[in-house]
């Protein structure tokens, strides 16, 4: 009976628990929402993709409950009106799951690059994090705890991956989260971000301008991780870990989800194996 109970809680690490998830309608957001809903969560999907989002509701399935609710988090009254759906829902808010971005065309120049632009990529990347902490702050600090979680990149942690607005938008996520977790820590609530390597996602799609083999392979080829590929899972995975038990000492935190792809600098090449059969050497 005992290990019985022990599997059960291990296959529903948030049994109970309310979680919103903003660009929870596609890529990492909905694979996060079927990892969250198959360990138990209570969801509102947030998305202004209305009929992708729906259709995710739909194929979790009436065996849980989820809900969802357009959401241009650039919006503040927006953010603040799915935050208030879940509680209302729900009658409260464990987790909040600020993943919503968008991209930019990588243009190498700075003297290239449009304002509008640059500005367009902050309001959802950055401004929107920043609403998303906020509002669910709102509704976690009476209740003395909670998991606020937010998807920034390896763009975060190294210059010359992405595009001048992309980066700049992410080190910010790391920054806001940083701050966020000293503040609201006297509260009992986690604020942590996650940074993953490339994923093919229609995010990652629209970023490059490649199918999903292509951009496995692409990322394939600059990963210092070798015989795996990042996958969406992979990313809801370590977002589960941070909403979970199992990281509730863990605050302030940028998870790098990258195979060690930001560790290194692959010019030195000082653990360059001349050729392909050093597995078998002793």
């Amino acid at each position: 009976m005992a290990i019985t109970s022990l599997l059960s809680a291990l296959s529903r690490r948030l049994e109970g628990k309310v979680a919103l998830i903003t660009g929870g309608a596609s890529g990492i957001g909905k694979r996060t929402a079927e990892v969250f809903a198959h360990h138990g969560a209570k969801l509102v999907i947030a998305d202004i993709q209305d009929e992708l989002g729906h259709s995710v509701c739909q194929s979790i399935g009436a065996q849980n409950d989820v809900t969802y609710v357009h959401c241009d988090v650039t919006d503040e009254s927006q953010v603040k009106a799915a935050v208030e759906k879940a509680v209302k829902a729900y009658g409260r808010l464990d987790i909040m799951f600020n993943n919503a971005g968008v991209p930019n065309e990588c243009k190498p120049r700075i003297i290239d690059n449009d304002k509008a632009d640059f500005e367009r990529v902050l309001r959802v990347n950055i401004t929107g994090v920043f609403l998303g902490i906020k509002h669910a702050a709102q509704a976690m600090i009476p209740a003395r705890g909670g998991s606020i979680i937010s998807t920034a990149s390896v763009s975060s942690c190294a210059g010359g991956i992405a595009s001048h607005a992309y980066t700049c938008s992410k080190h910010a996520v790391v920054g806001l989260t940083r701050n966020a977790a000293v503040e609201l820590g006297q509260f009992g609530i986690r604020v942590n971000c996650l940074s993953p390597y490339g994923v093919a996602t229609p995010f990652g799609r629209e970023f490059i301008g490649l199918g999903d083999d292509e951009l496995e392979g692409l990322f394939g080829s600059f990963a210092n991780l070798k015989g795996v590929t990042l996958k969406a899972e992979d990313v809801a995975n370590a977002a589960l870990f941070l909403a979970c038990e199992e990281g509730r000492y863990v605050s302030g935190h940028n998870l790098v989800v990258d195979g060690g792809v930001t560790i290194v600098n692959p010019s030195f090449g000082v653990f360059r194996y001349p050729d392909d059969d050093h597995h078998d050497q002793a």
